[in-house]
Formats: C-alpha cells, sequence, structure tokens
C-alpha cells in the first residue's frame, strides 16, 4: 500500500493490488474518521465515501485536484 501523499493527518495512497484487469488511475484517502476514493481522470471525481462529511470531501477534494500530477505520476510509476 504505496502512501504518497501526507495531509493534515490524511494518507493518500493506492493499493499494490488495483484490480484484474487494472482499474482506471485513482486515490485511496484514509485517516481514523473514514477512507474514500477518488477517481483521476478524465476530471477529479468521488468515486466512493465511507465516513467523510461533504466539507471534508470538498477539501479533500481540493488536495487531490492540487497535487493530481503527482498522484498520476505515483500510479504511471507503480503501475505502469
Amino acid at each position: 500500500m504505496p502512501v504518497i501523499l501526507r495531509y493534515q493527518g490524511f494518507k493518500f495512497f493506492f493499493y499494490s493490488n488495483e484490480g484484474t484487469p487494472l482499474e482506471a488511475a485513482h486515490i485511496h484517502v484514509r485517516s481514523p474518521n473514514g477512507e474514500a476514493k477518488f477517481w483521476l481522470a478524465p476530471d477529479v471525481q468521488l468515486a466512493r465515501n465511507d465516513g467523510f462529511d461533504a466539507r471534508t470531501l470538498k477539501e479533500l477534494a481540493a488536495v487531490v485536484q492540487e497535487n493530481r500530477d503527482l498522484l498520476e505520476r505515483a500510479w504511471n510509476d507503480y503501475f505502469g
């Protein structure tokens, strides 16, 4: 489970086994309060949420958007 980014107690990561066939590029975000999954392309979009409120999801989506290039590069380096 490579952690790509840490932000205010949140871990941004992907699982080392992301399905067969491999799912499209995405990032999981976890904290003690929950976990969410965001698609990275074609646009940053919430795929799943378990525990985060709307305000937190908005903040996390902004962090994913701001770091999208880094997150996509890490995905492609790992799975490419």
